[in-house]
């Protein structure tokens, strides 16, 4: 057993049993026989607001942004950038850091205060709940810097590196930091989605075109990165149906609790859907797809003003 089998099982025993949010089989079937997979390529780092391509530096700013790779329910809440979505807000603020006062160090990590956060991301006249937010980046950051200093001399090379180029393993380092212990408890059990984790070793391959610190094995045993886009776009594709009322909710803006059945059910459904599509892609002859090419996929057709239209739900957590 891996942890991609714990997440993928899990997650398939949530979407069997779930009572909010379901998978239209039928739909899905035809959903495959439709799905461009023309247009499945490998996704990119933009080096407008990504550190790229600055060696070691450029590890450091893809571990500290994938650290901070959440907050997804608290967007809209949060100043944002002319033009930019609140992910990519996060990562101008972070590159524009790194650039201005140089890549930090552990200890600098460790240090960063609400404030900090506050100043780096534009969040000075932010609002109570954008400065929730602030205070939670300035947790994450924290624990980065921690562990840095306790287990890897300060070196963020080192932890990479200790993960001898599989993805399961660095996954097992990051989730000592809690906000990467992305594991969710539904009807009693225990359902891993480790968003976060598995996008870094993604986001380090594309920073290193899957070279060196960019090389991870195990890269095809991903699953997508369960957040509140790829459940989104499938629901308005039919895929998902969620339960009137609660869809109602979502499309009324309320803000779901985090962890709870409704949320769970969310991001296992779609997490499942995606796997069960992959199964009709291969078995259709697509032999080499993978659930991380999918989720690229998926997520940047959520650009689109179609699915821009309508909310999606929306969860204040430190998991997506």
């Amino acid at each position: 057993m891996t942890i991609f089998t714990d997440i993928r099982e899990g997650c398939r025993q949530v979407a069997d049993a779930a009572s909010f949010a379901r998978i239209d089989r039928a739909r899905l079937e035809q959903y495959a026989r439709d799905f461009p997979v023309t247009e499945l390529g490998k996704a990119t780092l933009d080096p407008a607001t990504h550190y790229v391509g600055r060696g070691k530096d450029t590890l450091l700013f893809v571990l500290a942004l994938d650290t901070i790779n959440f907050g997804s329910g608290y967007f809209p809440h949060i100043k944002k950038r002319a033009g930019m979505s609140g992910y990519f807000t996060v990562a101008a603020g972070l590159n524009d850091w790194f650039k201005a006062e140089g890549p930090p160090s552990a200890e600098r990590l460790e240090s960063l205060t609400r404030a900090d956060c506050a100043r780096i991301f534009g969040q000075v006249e932010g609002d109570a709940v954008a400065l929730e937010l602030m205070g939670l980046f300035a947790g994450a950051l924290k624990d980065l810097g921690a562990l840095l200093l306790a287990r890897f001399g300060g070196e963020a090379t080192r932890l990479v590196e200790t993960a001898r180029h599989k993805a399961a393993n660095l996954i097992r380092i990051l989730r000592q930091m809690p906000y990467f212990d992305d594991v969710a408890i539904w009807r009693g059990r225990a359902v891993p989605f480790m968003k976060r984790a598995q996008l870094t070793a993604a986001d380090l391959n594309l920073a290193f075109a899957g070279e060196g610190w960019g090389r991870f094995d195990d890269l095809h045993d991903l699953t997508i990165f369960a957040d509140n886009l790829v459940p989104h776009v499938l629901r308005v594709d039919g895929v998902l149906s969620y339960d009137p009322a609660l869809l109602a909710r979502v499309s009324a803006g309320e803000v779901l609790k985090a962890g709870s059945p409704e949320e769970v059910e969310i991001r296992a459904a779609a997490l499942h859907a995606v796997e069960v599509l992959k199964g009709h892609l291969r078995a259709a002859g697509h032999n080499r797809i993978t659930s991380m090419a999918l989720d690229y996929l998926l997520w940047n057709r959520g650009q689109a003003d179609r699915y821009k239209a309508a909310p999606r739900h929306r969860a204040r957590c430190v998991f997506y």
